[in-house]
């Protein structure tokens, strides 16, 4: 399958702020959290700061992975490479979508082994979750792999969640 890409344009002012976690395709990072967000803020420089926000377990403190990321020039601000632990981690992510009122969001990678379903609002029903996870399928996903992330402890252990 061809790398993949976006022709999604990102208005960047209106994408700063905090982006609720609701499902990814769980790797080594990310697995076993909860209440996971991304908090991004432009910097002086262009580059944008981005904060992961987790906790183990919901009675946990939340703590904070920092990263820096840049906007690949050109791409209409959807393209990002996201540097962590001084640049010795790399990651490159594509915004494929954005709701027109940012309400929404999804986030992939070229190779499709990374994908994430951000929202504004840390609840999302599971009819609005389900139309966005079936929109991954036609960037070429396998949407069996995404699974919901615990953003209240009633919903750990339920079905569908990590």
């Amino acid at each position: 399958m061809p790398p993949l890409t976006t022709t999604a344009t990102v208005d960047l002012d209106r994408y700063m702020g905090r982006w609720w976690v609701i499902a990814n395709i769980p790797y080594f990072a990310e697995k076993g959290k909860v209440a996971t967000a991304d908090v991004y803020t432009l910097r002086d420089d262009g580059r944008i700061a981005n904060v992961y926000a987790w906790r183990k377990a919901f009675d946990q403190p939340e703590k904070e992975t920092r990263a820096v990321a840049r906007v690949v020039p050109g791409t209409n601000n959807a393209q990002w490479q996201i540097a962590f632990f001084g640049g010795l981690v790399k990651a490159d992510l594509l915004v494929l979508e954005v709701a027109p009122d940012y309400s929404w969001a999804l986030i992939g990678h070229p190779k499709r082994k990374m994908g994430w379903v951000f929202s504004r609002t840390q609840a999302m029903d599971a009819a609005q979750y389900e139309t966005l996870r079936a929109k991954f399928a036609g960037y070429g996903y396998d949407t069996a792999l995404f699974q919901r992330v615990p953003q209240f402890a009633e919903q750990v252990g339920q079905p569908g969640f990590q």
